[in-house]
């Protein structure tokens, strides 16, 4: 099946999907730490630090390429490790919280849902995607917050994405919500580019996050906020 012809079906989440929905939960975010660590590289902050420590360690190890190299690499390994641990680190806490009881956390309140995208792979049927929503309130307003938003790397550009998206938002809608929030890294370029294509608005940019300072400044990501009037 390729892309241009896929049928998927959009359907709240079974218990039977546990297994198969951390795994593209999982393997969704990992996807990224390449990408973040190519961005945290390239920024001139960490080009300078990077010639710091390889011209450094060179001239004062005696001329010692050796020096150098084990430096240079000790510093570009660091970055990659605030990288990987960025993101698994915000998988492993997913998966002791919320996404450790599916049902208990998003299907037992009706302003909440969980949903997976379906769709035959081979005449099998395959979870492709997620999304969640969870209602909340703000100055006597209801509003939804979008979570877990995850599609499968073998179905991008399929549009799956987007019907993700529109399930969530329509269900907003029927809740009567005043607003759509959510929360997204930079560099998941093709997530933010989705959500401005829906119509979000970028309300701020920050580094609050569940890992640490120093690792936020190494990986140089910021989170984005952002919202959609309904």
């Amino acid at each position: 099946m390729t892309k241009s012809n896929m049928h998927a079906v959009i359907r709240r989440y079974q218990p039977s999907d546990r297994e198969t929905v951390e795994t593209v939960f999982r393997e969704g975010l990992m996807e990224h730490i390449n990408p973040a660590f190519i961005y945290a590289m390239t920024r001139p902050m960490h080009i300078t630090v990077s010639l710091f420590f390889y011209i450094g360690a060179y001239v004062m190890g005696g001329q010692s390429v050796v020096l150098a190299l084990v430096s240079g690499g000790a510093w570009i390994g660091l970055v990659y490790f605030c990288c990987f641990e960025f993101y698994n680190g915000y998988v492993r806490a997913r998966l002791n919280t919320d996404m450790r009881d599916v049902p208990g956390y998003y299907l037992s309140n009706p302003d909440n849902c969980f949903w997976v995208a379906e769709a035959e792979i081979h005449g099998r049927p395959q979870v492709l995607g997620m999304v969640a929503v969870e209602g909340k309130s703000e100055k006597g307003q209801k509003y939804g917050e979008l979570y877990r938003m995850i599609v499968s790397s073998s179905c991008r550009r399929s549009g799956l994405g987007l019907q993700l998206a529109k399930t969530a938002e329509d269900f907003c809608r029927e809740r009567r919500f005043t607003k759509i929030k959510l929360s997204t890294s930079s560099t998941q370029k093709a997530a933010v580019a989705l959500y401005f294509r829906l119509g979000f608005k970028l309300v701020l940019v920050h580094t609050q996050s569940e890992s640490p300072k120093w690792m936020i400044w190494m990986t140089r990501a910021t989170i984005l906020a952002m919202e959609k009037n309904i």
